[in-house]
């Protein structure tokens, strides 16, 4: 019985572990966008208006793939092979 709970309780430990692990969000905001490509609000509403920049509003709130806009960054290089 005590083996038992020595096991459960090791089991739950590994548990919350896992659980407390935070995998970076490949969801960003808008404000997050605005900083990454250094551009002001309206240019960042130009671009969605353009559809240059997909977007997912989701209540009222505005969420963006970040790796969608490194493929557009990636995608617009201009100087260099792609």
């Amino acid at each position: 019985n005590e083996f038992k709970m020595e096991l459960f309780e090791e089991i739950h430990q590994l548990f919350a572990i896992e659980k407390s692990k935070k995998r970076p969000s490949n969801w960003i905001k808008s404000s997050q966008v605005k900083r990454i490509l250094r551009i002001s609000h309206g240019t960042l509403q130009n671009l969605r208006n353009s559809k240059i920049i997909p977007y997912y509003p989701v209540g009222g709130i505005i969420f963006y793939d970040l790796e969608e806009i490194n493929q557009i960054l990636v995608d617009s290089r201009i100087g260099s092979e792609k």
